[in-house]
Protein backbone atom coordinates (compact mmCIF):
# COMPACT_ATOMS: atom_id res chain seq x y z
CA UNK A 1 0.00 0.00 0.00
CA UNK A 2 1.35 3.33 -1.23
CA UNK A 3 1.64 5.63 2.02
CA UNK A 4 0.47 9.75 0.61
CA UNK A 5 3.54 12.21 1.83
CA UNK A 6 3.03 16.09 2.30
CA UNK A 7 5.38 18.62 2.60
CA UNK A 8 4.37 21.62 4.67
CA UNK A 9 5.53 25.42 3.44
CA UNK A 10 6.51 28.31 4.51
CA UNK A 11 3.04 29.39 4.25
CA UNK A 12 1.89 26.55 5.97
CA UNK A 13 0.37 25.38 3.44
CA UNK A 14 0.73 21.23 3.34
CA UNK A 15 1.24 20.01 -0.41
CA UNK A 16 0.84 16.39 -2.19
CA UNK A 17 4.77 15.22 -2.55
CA UNK A 18 6.62 12.10 -3.72
CA UNK A 19 9.58 10.34 -3.61
CA UNK A 20 12.45 9.49 -6.64
CA UNK A 21 13.87 6.13 -6.53
CA UNK A 22 16.79 7.69 -4.33
CA UNK A 23 14.27 8.22 -1.48
CA UNK A 24 14.53 12.36 -2.51
CA UNK A 25 11.16 13.97 -2.11
CA UNK A 26 9.98 16.43 -4.76
CA UNK A 27 7.02 18.47 -4.80
CA UNK A 28 4.57 17.80 -8.15
CA UNK A 29 3.68 20.99 -9.99
CA UNK A 30 0.38 20.12 -11.93
CA UNK A 31 -0.58 22.03 -14.78
CA UNK A 32 -2.79 24.85 -14.35
CA UNK A 33 -3.17 26.99 -17.30
CA UNK A 34 -1.62 27.01 -21.43
CA UNK A 35 -1.44 31.11 -22.88
CA UNK A 36 -3.43 30.37 -25.55
CA UNK A 37 -2.41 33.98 -26.98
CA UNK A 38 1.53 32.69 -26.73
CA UNK A 39 0.61 28.77 -28.29
CA UNK A 40 1.79 28.25 -31.08
CA UNK A 41 0.45 24.63 -31.81
CA UNK A 42 3.52 23.03 -32.58
CA UNK A 43 2.61 19.74 -30.75
CA UNK A 44 5.79 19.45 -28.78
CA UNK A 45 4.06 18.90 -25.54
CA UNK A 46 1.10 16.77 -26.41
CA UNK A 47 3.51 14.30 -27.89
CA UNK A 48 5.58 14.05 -24.78
CA UNK A 49 2.67 14.20 -22.18
CA UNK A 50 1.83 10.08 -21.81
CA UNK A 51 -1.35 10.77 -19.56
CA UNK A 52 -3.51 12.31 -22.22
CA UNK A 53 -3.90 15.75 -20.24
CA UNK A 54 -3.58 17.63 -23.57
CA UNK A 55 -6.02 18.07 -26.72
CA UNK A 56 -5.60 20.31 -29.78
CA UNK A 57 -8.21 23.45 -30.10
CA UNK A 58 -8.86 25.02 -33.31
CA UNK A 59 -9.54 28.52 -33.66
CA UNK A 60 -12.70 29.60 -34.41
CA UNK A 61 -11.65 32.08 -37.77
CA UNK A 62 -12.89 31.31 -41.30
CA UNK A 63 -10.25 29.19 -43.12
CA UNK A 64 -7.69 29.27 -40.50
CA UNK A 65 -5.48 26.24 -39.49
CA UNK A 66 -4.48 27.49 -37.11
CA UNK A 67 -4.76 25.45 -33.46
CA UNK A 68 -3.36 25.64 -30.15
CA UNK A 69 -2.97 23.23 -27.04
CA UNK A 70 -5.57 22.90 -24.54
CA UNK A 71 -5.92 20.90 -21.06
CA UNK A 72 -8.30 18.34 -22.06
CA UNK A 73 -7.31 16.04 -18.89
CA UNK A 74 -6.23 18.30 -15.82
CA UNK A 75 -6.68 15.17 -13.42
CA UNK A 76 -4.48 13.19 -15.66
CA UNK A 77 -1.61 15.36 -14.86
CA UNK A 78 0.90 13.57 -12.69
CA UNK A 79 3.04 16.78 -12.20
CA UNK A 80 6.43 16.11 -13.62
CA UNK A 81 6.16 19.35 -16.38
CA UNK A 82 7.35 17.79 -19.03
CA UNK A 83 5.05 19.29 -21.30
CA UNK A 84 6.28 22.55 -20.12
CA UNK A 85 10.36 21.86 -20.64
CA UNK A 86 9.05 20.92 -24.49
CA UNK A 87 7.84 24.19 -24.71
CA UNK A 88 9.85 26.87 -27.07
CA UNK A 89 7.60 29.94 -26.12
CA UNK A 90 6.75 28.85 -22.68
CA UNK A 91 3.37 29.21 -22.57
CA UNK A 92 2.06 26.33 -19.54
CA UNK A 93 1.11 27.42 -15.14
CA UNK A 94 1.91 24.91 -12.99
CA UNK A 95 1.42 24.59 -9.40
CA UNK A 96 1.78 22.28 -6.63
CA UNK A 97 -1.54 20.36 -5.05
CA UNK A 98 -2.77 21.27 -1.70
CA UNK A 99 -2.71 17.84 0.81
Amino acid sequence: MKRMNYKEKENDMAYITGLTKDKKEWTPQFITSIDEETCIGCGRCFKVCAHDVLTFEEVDEDDSAKMFMKVDNPGNCIGCQACGRTCSKKCFAFAPVAA
